[in-house]
């Protein structure tokens, strides 16, 4: 028996989320169901995170058990023959019999895109939330400053988490522009069911004037939902790195 770590990219329009659904087709559910015709055994993915329906990722982490004799670097090569093309495997690898995605700490990265414009564009329309609204980024990187930090994120997430602590670690949040993209880009520990989400939602309202950035504040000490912005859309949502330490 040996452990192999996938590194998984795909554009989540199509799915219900990483995570195994009764009704609805998943990553997990796809990976599970090609690795096991490709290996000619039961397999199980373990994911490290599981991303909402409909948000995308370059770098999300899965590991399984196999007897297999394949070599886990070729795993890749022909798993990747049978998925369909809006999932890939960027690298497998065999790693020790007890890593666990979860159990390992790590650095996770989010970035939030919106395209500000007058009107939508169509190719962008996937993997953007779509405002006209003008943005004040600076006001915008202001309130991020008040995020940074270890805090309690209950405001930041949803009612339906099941998180034991809601206590999170936000090393950084940067605010960018490229083009008629602004990006919103979280680094951390972990987060919290629809956090980054929740957070992006905020900071759009502080960029067109309904907060104040120091209004963050007082979001955090309410520990409270609804004292925290909107959910922003999750097409808008991209995991873009992980780093396992």
């Amino acid at each position: 028996m040996k452990r192999i770590r996938m590194t998984v990219a795909y554009d989540g329009t199509n799915y219900n989320g990483w995570q195994i659904q009764p009704n609805g087709v998943t990553i997990e559910g796809v990976l599970n169901q090609h690795l096991s015709q490709l290996l000619k055994e039961e397999i199980q993915v373990i994911g490290a995170s599981r991303t909402d329906s409909g948000v995308h990722a370059l770098c999300n982490i899965a590991v399984f058990d196999t007897n297999a004799r394949m070599p886990g670097e070729k795993i890749s090569y022909a798993l990747n023959q049978r998925l369909p093309e809006d999932i890939r495997i960027r690298k497998s690898e065999e790693v020790k019999p007890d890593w666990h995605p979860r159990k390992t700490e790590s650095i996770k990265t989010y970035e939030y895109r919106i395209w500000n414009e007058e009107f939508p564009n169509p190719i962008k329309r996937l993997y953007t939330h779509f405002t006209y609204l003008s943005m004040d980024l600076e006001k915008m990187r202001k309130a991020a400053e008040f995020l940074e930090g270890e805090h309690d994120f209950k405001s930041f997430c949803s009612v339906n988490s099941q998180a034991e602590t809601t206590v999170r670690t936000i090393h950084r949040i940067e605010v960018e522009k490229e083009g008629q993209e602004i990006v919103i880009r979280v680094s951390g520990n972990g987060f919290l069911y629809n956090m980054v989400r929740i957070l992006a939602g905020t900071l759009m309202e502080v960029g067109c004037g309904r907060r104040t950035p120091e209004s963050m504040t007082e979001i955090l000490e309410a520990k409270d939902r609804s004292a925290a912005g909107p959910t922003a859309p999750a097409k808008g949502l991209t995991l873009v790195s992980y780093q396992f330490f």
